[in-house]
């Protein structure tokens, strides 16, 4: 069984890469910092339930208005938010 933390996870970059954002700019769109918002992405954190409100709010207000993101919207698991994210230092093949 898949996690909380993993959904969020999974959405986060999810969204992230749908809209073309790194880590450091998803952040401050939401209100948030890059090390928070890393440590959610790599189920190294538990959000609390205000962060949530906050980064969905963030993303209505400051990514894209139609989204209509809720906090229980985050935490829904949707098999078709797979991401395919390559390290900086990785070289294309």
């Amino acid at each position: 069984m898949i996690s909380s933390k993993e959904i969020l996870s999974m959405n986060l970059k999810y969204y992230r890469q749908k809209y073309n954002l790194s880590q450091e700019l998803f952040a401050e769109k939401v209100g948030s910092n890059l090390v928070y918002i890393n440590q959610l992405e790599n189920c190294k954190r538990k959000p609390t339930i205000d962060m949530l409100d906050k980064i969905a709010t963030g993303m209505n207000n400051n990514i894209d208005p139609k989204l209509n993101m809720t906090s229980s919207e985050l935490l829904r698991y949707d098999k078709e938010h797979k991401t395919t994210f390559n390290r900086v230092d990785q070289k294309k093949k």
